[in-house]
């Protein structure tokens, strides 16, 4: 019997194998930005505006917690997971509620792990589309798509020069089943021009 195709590590997870104290340091980061005062949950904002009170949201790439820990306390029902154990055991510290995982999410199966597809909006913040692995790259955006709800979105926001071109990511996008229906480029609003240095893009299930 052949043996099974090894899983392909994300750059993530090549980052904290040459540094294990990375994740770490991201944690204590962002806990000092927040108890400095620094906003950091625009990211949710924008997902709050989108949807409906008491809406179902998968934080896809949760990292520590911070957008889908906002989102909780907004009123949603709210799934994050991630790669990283150490991240999301500081969301599950930090912010106490949402259903916190820890999952590849080019192999993401929610239904499998005893939690519904059907959500309303997938967000996928902090540069998360850009530490994948490219040759996983549209599996985790066609998992985004089997886990959308009908009339679902899928939300993602990266910046440039990190490996993605945006026009690389759209074509993925579309292949994996996506039609793009607002690109920004920033967070709060601002429009997406071919200057941008930063895609916010939201998506819908293609016809």
């Amino acid at each position: 019997m052949d043996a099974p195709n090894p899983r392909t590590p994300s750059r993530w997870e090549e980052l904290i194998a040459e540094d294990p104290a990375h994740s770490t340091r991201y944690v204590d980061r962002f806990r000092s930005l927040a108890a400095e005062g620094h906003d950091i949950v625009g990211e949710a904002r924008l997902i709050d505006a989108m949807l409906a009170r008491g809406s179902r949201v998968l934080d896809a790439g949760c990292g520590a917690g911070r957008t889908g820990g906002h989102l909780f306390a907004a009123g949603h029902t709210v799934v994050g997971v991630d790669v990283d154990p150490v991240l999301v055991a500081a969301a599950e510290a930090d912010y106490p509620g949402p259903t916190w995982l820890v999952g590849d999410l080019a192999e993401l199966d929610l239904p499998a792990r005893g939690v519904a597809a059907g959500f309303d909006v997938v967000v996928c913040a902090g540069n998360v589309m850009t530490f994948l692995a490219p040759s996983t790259r549209v599996a985790v955006l066609a998992g985004f798509v089997r886990h959308l709800g009908p009339g679902g979105r899928v939300v993602t926001g990266f910046g440039a020069d990190r490996g993605y071109g945006f026009a690389e990511f759209l074509a993925d996008a579309e292949t994996a089943g996506l039609t793009a229906d607002l690109r920004l480029s920033t967070w709060d609003l601002r429009p997406f021009t071919v200057d941008s240095d930063f895609l916010v893009a939201v998506f819908s299930r293609s016809a």
